[in-house]
C-alpha cells in the first residue's frame, strides 16, 4: 500500500511539475502528527523537529491556484525513555517518519506590486512510518490537512517570493519559505 500510494505521489508530481506555474518549498514549526499523536505506540516522544514541504500549484481561476504537495517530518524516542542507557549513539533511538501527501488550495485576497495576502487549506493523508529499535518497522496511516487563514508573500523579483503563513497541519503552525513563479 505504501509503495502504491509513493508512486501516486511521484506520478502526480512529475505531471504536476510538468505543468506548475508555482513551487514551493517551506519549513513548518510544530506540525500535526507531533500535536495530535500521529505516532501511537510511541507515546515518550515529543521532539520533531518541523517539517520540509514541497509544493506545486495550477492557476484555476483568477487568484485561486490548486496542486499537490509532499511533507517530510520526523522525531524519535530517546532510548533513556525506556530504562535503556543512552550512549549517544543514533542507533540506540527508536524513530518515526512522516510523508504526507495532501491537495491544496490557495486563494489570493488582497495584493499590491510587492505584498500579496492569501489563505491556504489543504487535505490529504499522512504515513507514519514507525521504526522502533527491537522489533520490525511497520506503517500507520492518518488523515492530514492543513489551514493556514493568514498567508503573505514578498517579491524580490519578478519570479521569485519568499512567504509566510499562520495556521496549523501537517505543514506547521508557522510556516516559511520560498516560491519560484514560471
Amino acid at each position: 500500500m505504501k509503495k502504491t500510494l509513493l508512486a501516486l505521489a511521484f506520478m502526480l508530481g512529475i505531471a504536476g511539475g510538468a505543468a506548475a506555474q508555482e513551487v514551493a518549498i517551506s519549513y513548518g514549526g510544530y506540525t500535526q502528527m507531533d500535536a495530535v499523536n500521529n505516532h501511537k505506540g510511541f507515546d515518550k516522544t515529543n521532539n520533531a523537529w518541523g517539517a520540509v514541504n514541497v509544493s506545486l500549484y495550477l492557476p484555476v481561476a483568477k487568484g485561486v491556484k490548486v496542486g499537490p504537495s509532499y511533507t517530510y517530518s520526523s522525531q524519535f524516542t530517546p532510548a533513556a525513555a525506556y530504562d535503556i542507557p543512552d550512549l549517544g549513539t543514533y542507533d540506540l533511538k527508536s524513530k518515526v517518519g512522516y510523508h504526507a501527501i495532501m491537495l491544496n488550495v490557495k486563494v489570493d485576497y488582497w495584493h499590491n506590486s510587492i505584498v500579496n495576502l492569501y489563505g491556504h487549506a489543504g487535505a490529504g493523508a499522512v504515513i507514519a512510518h514507525m521504526m522502533p529499535k527491537y522489533k520490525e518497522s511497520y506503517n500507520k496511516g492518518y488523515f492530514c490537512g492543513q489551514i493556514s487563514p493568514i498567508g503573505a508573500e514578498v517579491a524580490f523579483t519578478p519570479h521569485a517570493y519568499m512567504f509566510g503563513e499562520l495556521g496549523f497541519g501537517a505543514q506547521g503552525l508557522v510556516q516559511v519559505g520560498f516560491k519560484y513563479a514560471f
